[in-house]
């Protein structure tokens, strides 16, 4: 009998690694641009009366 323990689970080769890998930038891109764009629109939609209230 060997000594060495089999990996536990699914193991996954290089090329799967780094398909999982674009896929998780891919999705972090997305997040990411959601965010900047939600962002952008509430600032648009507030308008210029933002600057303008009183302190």
């Amino acid at each position: 009998m060997s000594d060495t323990p089999k990996p536990e689970g699914i193991v996954l080769t290089p090329e799967e690694k780094a398909r999982r890998q674009r896929r998780s930038r891919a999705i972090a891109l997305s997040v990411v641009g959601l965010v900047v764009l939600f962002y952008v629109i509430t600032i648009f939609k507030m308008g210029p009366a933002i600057l303008a209230r009183p302190m």
